[in-house]
Parts: structure tokens; sequence; C-alpha cells
């Protein structure tokens, strides 16, 4: 549930919080977007075809604080990235002290249960998971409850090797809402996601990476730098096809093996009807590189 801000309790059992000078490193070349007065992030695109779009949560003094209008500005960017043809792949990413320590608890905290289900509390929280085109979470410093959990959202992690991620909901008479025991039991497994979820236990990016929650663990200064090449190799590819990838395995978490497959199938029998598809393999007999075309 993306429903916890730890700063007070980060800072008073955590003395050795992440510092660095340098989470952005020169070599980065970074392009202005036109954004909609945001507050509380930060909108660019990267990457040589500036094909990368980034997203940076920018709340430092409250550990990024996932409060509802940064939520809501979250999703206007996505929208806004998955809508621009000219990006393939959007980055979500925070600081070097905290990529979102949870919720904002003095947001949500005098919520009563009539209030949630009648404003449907969280429920456009989600929209990160619902962007078309592949998104990459750039985890540094905390990932806990709901940061932890608008990660989970996004179809790769990569983290900086002092990234800390847990669900701690529990600690204070709560439970994740946003995905924390839904996505996490999916990505690890139930044994390890129980113990998390019921103890509120933080693990570093080193566990993230064993058990499964993390794709790469790179040090901390070269995070960004490395999302931004993935995101570049993704965006290298078709579109199209990259869309169709991504619903398919997606599909691998909602379905039964055999209906996994018969929808893989189906896909790939689809693609034959793109040009890309075309443009893909005459590429590849011929030699050279491809020109696809989104269609």
């Amino acid at each position: 549930m993306a429903t916890i801000h730890f700063s007070r309790i980060l800072f008073n059992r955590s003395p050795h919080i992440v510092k660095s000078a340098k989470y952005f490193p020169s070599s980065i070349k970074f392009y202005s977007v036109q954004a909609s007065n945001y507050e509380f992030i930060k909108v660019e695109k990267s990457g040589e075809k500036k094909n990368v779009g980034i997203i940076t949560l920018n709340r430092p003094k409250a550990l990024n604080a996932l409060c509802n209008k940064l939520m809501n500005e979250i999703n206007d960017a996505v929208s806004k990235f998955d809508n621009d043809e000219n990006v393939g792949a959007i980055i979500l990413t925070g600081n070097e002290r905290a990529f979102a320590a949870g919720a904002d608890i003095k947001e949500m905290m005098n919520n009563t249960f009539a209030s949630n289900i009648r404003e449907n509390f969280l429920e456009h929280w989600n929209g990160i998971a619902k962007a078309k085109k592949p998104t990459i979470a750039a985890v540094n410093g905390y990932a806990l409850g709901g940061g932890c959990e608008i990660a989970m959202m996004c179809d790769i992690i990569y983290a900086g090797d002092k990234a800390k991620f847990g669900q701690p909901e529990i600690a204070i008479g709560t439970i994740p809402g946003a995905g924390g025991t839904q996505r996490l039991t999916r990505a690890i497994g139930k044994s390890k996601a129980m113990e998390l979820v019921l103890t509120g236990n933080q693990i570093t990016a080193d566990e993230a990476e064993k058990i499964g929650l993390i794709s790469k663990v790179v040090p901390a200064d070269q995070l960004l730098n490395e999302a931004i090449k993935l995101g570049e190799k993704i965006s290298s590819h078709s579109q199209l096809i990259v869309s169709i990838a991504k619903e398919s395995v997606n599909k691998a978490y909602e379905t039964t093996l055999q209906e996994g497959l018969s929808y893989e199938r189906r896909m790939f029998q689809a693609t034959f009807s793109t040009k890309d598809q075309k443009e893909g393999m005459s590429a590849f007999v011929e030699k050279r590189a491809p020109k696809f075309t989104k269609e």
C-alpha cells in the first residue's frame, strides 16, 4: 500500500542514511519537456534521440512521500509520455536518499472506512501500471510502503547498491493497499512476501536482486545512466511490437499457463500482420539495421 511515510522511523533507526553528491552524472544529457507546472515531480527527456522520458519525484524534505497531488502529477506525466510518439520508454526515479519512503501519513491518517469506500481511495494510484509503454523504476535510497509498490508497478526495477525495499505498513496498524500483498507475492513467492509483509522488515538491493524483486544492482551514482541505457535499448525496437511483448509478459501474472501460452501464440501470429515484422526480418536477412515505422 502506498501509504507510509517513514521519515521519522528511518532517521531514528537508521543512522547510516545514504549520502552522495552526484547521482546525475554530467555525461547524461537531459532535455526539457513542456510540463504542466508540476509541484512535486520533474519531467525530462534523455538519450541521444530524446526517446526516454524521465519522471523524478521531487519532495526531498519529505523523502518523496506519496501524497495525492504527487500521484496525480505522476499519472499525468505518464499519460503524456505514453502518448508521445518520440518516447519509447519511461523512467520513474527519486533522489539519492529516497525513491519514495511511503505515503504521506498526515494526509491519510484521519480517513475512515466510509470515506475510503466513497472516494475509492488509492484507485488512482495505479496509473503507472496502466502505461502501454515499458516503465523502468530507478531506485536509490528508500523504497518503502507505497514507494516499493509504485516501483513494482513498473515493468523493470534497477536499484542503486544502497537501496532499501520493504512493506512496513504492519508497524502502524494497517496493510499494503496498492499492490504490496499481490505484486510482491507474484514477484518473490509466498514465503518471502509473507515474511516482509508480516514483519515490516527492510531488505537491501542485493537481497532484492537475489529473490527476484529487481533486475539489476548498480553503483548508486551510475543508476540513472544505466536506466537510460536500458530505456534507449528498448526504444530502439518497434514500439508496436514492444507493447505487444509487454502485454504478453503481463498475461503470465493474470492467467493460467495454458491461457497464457494461447495468448502468446496468438499475439506472435498477429505480429506477422505488421510492417515492423516484415522490416525486422528483412533487415536481419539483408544484414542491415531495421527502420521501424511503428506500424
